[in-house]
């Protein structure tokens, strides 16, 4: 266990001095986006494992304890403003429930009939993801979600930081971060920690912008529903059409708040042609672009 494992490389760092201290540790963090880089076709492949599923009308879930459960929720909990993941598509699996979210219940993560018993409840089937999260590799309650997932025909993506571990083994898209021992042993929400959150943000990001919500690097797939993301969605509007102000919001109040159809009504078409394009397209904008320009061109006299 690598993660586990006691370093003689940080062997007196208590006996350093503050200098000393944090280069190590921000030595460390190098090394965590090091090991991310290195898992790359692995996080590619499974982007494109996941892009079906979700397209298809499937969940995406995310499972594990302590540290990896809270910045895999982190990760889930994030698709919602970003990209406007419909909340009923997503599902959260911590060990601990939402308690574990503030504070630390290391006594959770080998509760495997609780972990049984939610992947029960949430209905799991084979159009599903689940992405599950344990630097060790071994934690039960994350195990024992995958194995319950597994059965039900939904696709596995586990996330370790151990080599020839349980969760890699049983998963159909294993993610091995070889960050190795933490300067401070066994603390893996340090490298380990660090280099977890940078793959879940890639994998998660990569699927997002396949499914069409995102457009020229930009949100379009949010909804205007407070006076914030109404600002930034004007100004997405104003950048993406070139229009005024008062077109940007007449068309942004006619389509509900949708970047997208707004876009849309604002290139002349009307609501329910936006819409039929718009799905048409599969949710890709630039699609659904490219199909208004070929109707629009006059066609070529035989």
């Amino acid at each position: 266990m690598e993660t586990e494992r006691h370093s003689p490389r940080y062997n007196a760092i208590d006996a350093w001095g503050p200098d000393d201290i944090l280069e190590a540790m921000i030595e460390g963090q190098f090394a965590a986006v090091a090991a991310v880089r290195a898992a790359r076709p692995a996080i590619e492949r499974a982007a494109l494992a996941i892009e079906p599923r979700l397209r298809d009308g499937g969940r995406l879930a995310y499972a594990g304890a302590g540290t990896s459960g809270r910045l895999a929720v982190q990760d889930g909990a994030e698709l919602m403003p970003t990209f406007s993941w419909p909340q009923e598509r997503l599902l959260l699996l911590i060990a601990g429930g939402r308690e574990a979210l503030v504070r630390s219940m290391e006594g959770a993560e080998d509760e495997t009939e609780e972990a049984i018993r939610l992947v029960r409840r949430c209905a799991i089937d084979p159009r599903d993801v689940l992405i599950a999260v344990a630097a060790s590799g071994t934690t039960p309650f994350t195990l024992a979600c995958l194995r319950e997932v597994k059965q039900r025909g939904a696709l596995t993506i586990a996330i370790a930081n151990n080599l020839e571990t349980p969760l890699l083994a049983e998963a159909e898209h294993p993610l091995w971060l070889d960050t190795g021992p933490e300067p401070i042993a066994g603390s893996t929400r340090m490298k380990a920690g660090t280099a977890q959150r940078i793959a879940l943000s890639l994998l998660s990001s990569l699927v997002m912008i396949r499914l069409g919500r995102v457009y020229r690097g930009l949100m379009v797939d949010l909804k205007a529903v407070n006076k914030k993301l109404i600002r930034r969605s004007e100004k997405i509007l104003l950048e993406l059409s070139g229009r005024s102000r008062e077109e940007v919001h007449d068309a942004l109040d006619r389509a509900s708040g949708s970047v997208k159809i707004a876009l849309l009504l604002l290139e002349g078409c009307d609501l329910g042609e936006a819409a039929r394009i718009l799905d048409r397209s599969g949710g890709q904008l630039r699609t659904a672009k490219a199909l208004i320009e070929t109707r629009r061109s006059p066609k070529k006299e035989t």
